[in-house]
């Protein structure tokens, strides 16, 4: 990947995670295994009972936890595949799950070549600014969303840090409610969740296409 991009610095950031710690909670970096299992839940809920399977991308699939998980509660209305920006990451995750369709690229030079899904789930893609300011990662943010927005049939998911907190954390992206829904409003309209509930200090949102 081209060094250029500032959201490179997050990429090399996770890769480090992986080598130091493979395939585990930390090498995707959620501090808390307990934590990471309640997200992928929580992730999967914004998925409305269907009568057959539904296809699912999991944007930024990491090692493919989530599919660890649908694997384990044996979900099998799901048609799963993964995309990562990682090459590191999309090699572990092929590796797992070598039957499974897995897309390795940079969605903001190639968002053509994705084709269409059910539901993306977005899973801790939000979470890391390492050293990009506010500004540089909420414009990163915007544009991933609206990029990867016409490739969802029904919805996409995805979890940021509050800033209802003790202290912010520099290197995490904590993003404010208000400025939140006013960017998703004037870009998708008013059918949205904003869901805090789960007890973290995150909250998680739905973009829904159909009310």
């Amino acid at each position: 990947m081209s060094r250029e991009k500032p959201y490179s610095s997050i990429v090399a950031h996770y890769e480090d995670c992986l080598s130091r710690f493979g395939d585990t909670h930390l090498g995707v970096d959620w501090q808390n295994a307990d934590d990471a299992y309640k997200r992928y839940q929580i992730m999967l809920d914004i998925i409305k009972p269907e009568a057959s399977k539904i296809t699912l991308l999991d944007f930024g699939c990491g090692t493919a936890g989530l599919l660890d998980y649908i694997n384990e509660k044996k979900i099998l209305y799901i048609d799963y595949s993964g995309l990562e920006i990682s090459t590191e990451f999309f090699n572990v995750s092929k590796k797992k799950y070598p039957n499974n369709t897995f897309f390795n690229m940079d969605i903001l030079d190639k968002d053509a070549l994705l084709p269409c899904f059910d539901y993306i789930i977005m899973n801790g893609v939000f979470t890391e600014k390492i050293d990009l300011s506010h500004n540089i990662m909420f414009s990163y943010f915007c544009s991933m969303i609206e990029t990867i927005y016409p490739h969802c049939r029904k919805g996409i998911a995805f979890n940021l840090r509050s800033k209802q907190v003790m202290a912010e954390d520099q290197d995490l992206f904590h993003l404010s409610l208000d400025e939140l829904a006013w960017f998703l409003v004037e870009k998708f309209g008013r059918n949205f969740i904003i869901r805090n509930d789960y007890g973290l200090e995150e909250y998680a949102v739905y973009i829904c296409k159909e009310p």
